[in-house]
């Protein structure tokens, strides 16, 4: 991966100020925290993009047939 040089402007203050704070405690550079900060974001990002319709079914086998039935009867009594 190649680093590059960015300003940033119109960051939070006390957001910038934890981070880099964290990034002491934990012996990183500023950098590398805004980085794995960045990175942790996009991979939330693609995480939460999977539409409902493209989860994928499972069949729960012969045990689940009440399931939905059961669960009723526990919350609603």
């Amino acid at each position: 991966m190649a680093n590059i040089q960015v300003t940033i402007k119109n960051v939070d203050a006390d957001a910038f100020s934890e981070l880099k704070a964290e990034a002491v405690r934990k012996k990183l550079p500023v950098g590398k925290a805004l980085s794995l900060a960045i990175e942790n974001w996009l991979a939330e990002s693609r995480r939460l993009r999977l539409p409902l319709t493209k989860w994928k079914t499972t069949k729960g086998g012969q045990n689940t047939r009440l399931l939905s039935e059961q669960i009723d009867s526990i919350l609603y009594g």
